[in-house]
């Protein structure tokens, strides 16, 4: 399963009320970090697909759940369960540690 983009209007269906765990990486296309942790992402994405969906969500084109969420740094990911933010990680880090951290947090 292949990560899943979100935007502003599907926030409320994608994330918040889904009824498994949604990681959320807030990113942007001028970021190089986030363009280094995406392809990690996409095979967390695969890996773990029977327990968590991976979202991604544009900052630039998406600007009000960010702004409300106070998203000041990219890549930003945030752990969502039952509609909730549990957990977050600032930063890129290596596909183990990102996986690592996710599968502690589910």
């Amino acid at each position: 399963m292949a990560t899943k983009n979100v935007t502003d209007a599907s926030f409320q269906a994608d994330v918040l009320d889904s009824d498994k765990p949604v990681l959320v990486d807030f990113w942007a296309d001028w970021c190089g970090p986030c363009k280094m942790i995406a392809p990690a992402l996409e095979e967390i994405s695969d890996e773990l697909a029977d327990k968590v969906t991976i979202a991604k969500m544009d900052i630039m084109e998406n600007p009000d759940v960010p702004g409300k969420m106070g998203v000041q740094s990219i890549p930003f990911l945030v752990l969502f369960k039952d509609g909730q933010p549990v957990a977050q990680q600032m930063g890129a880090a290596p596909k183990n540690a990102l996986k690592g951290w996710l599968e502690g947090e589910l």
